[in-house]
């Protein structure tokens, strides 16, 4: 999964949690959403790839693991102690992260450090350009369909919120006029 899915379908369960839910503030948290969807690899990516490249060599590490998650969860409730509930949101959205990514099939990472401290390398071994190159092609081609798939999900679902945002935001203005 890309950056379409993660951020798609995290909304999409989000949206779907808070018209469940009898506060229906979901736009104050669609920018905490979105940064929590993609927190793991925006940690991991370049810090696995990057800078431990020639000793880990994997883009999930750390932040793929629960042991992230919970550690983020338990700050979040601190804060949402607080007043303060976004960084809860933050952990959540990084959750949904580790499940978009079928993390229990890797449970080495996902369990970690319970299984052992090593992390396991990447099936692609590529320098960070190339790495990403691969991934860019593979998210959009219809032969990888798992990853293509859920791509474009998250884009219809990114489009769908997009469209009730505007429309709500036009009944809004149409109304105070």
């Amino acid at each position: 999964m890309f950056i379409f899915g993660h951020v798609g379908i995290t909304l999409g369960i989000f949206y779907s949690l808070s018209r469940l839910s009898s506060k229906n503030n979901f736009s104050a948290g669609v920018p905490y959403i979105v940064i929590g969807s993609l927190l793991p690899d925006i940690i991991d990516k370049p810090l696995g790839r990057i800078i431990l490249a020639e000793t880990i060599g994997s883009g999930r590490i750390f932040a793929h693991t629960l042991i992230f998650v919970a550690l983020l969860g338990l700050a979040g409730y601190y804060f949402y102690r607080q007043g303060k509930p976004n960084f809860l949101i933050i952990a959540a959205a990084s959750f949904c992260h580790l499940l978009e990514d079928s993390m229990w099939n890797s449970p080495t990472v996902l369990f970690w450090p319970l299984l052992g401290w090593e992390f396991p390398k990447d099936t692609i071994s590529a320098n960070f350009i190339e790495y990403l190159m691969i991934i860019l092609t593979r998210s959009y081609d219809v032969a990888f369909t798992e990853v293509f798939i859920s791509e474009m999900l998250g884009l219809f679902i990114i489009i769908l919120l997009t469209g009730k945002y505007i429309q709500s935001r036009i009944k809004g203005s149409s109304i105070s006029q």
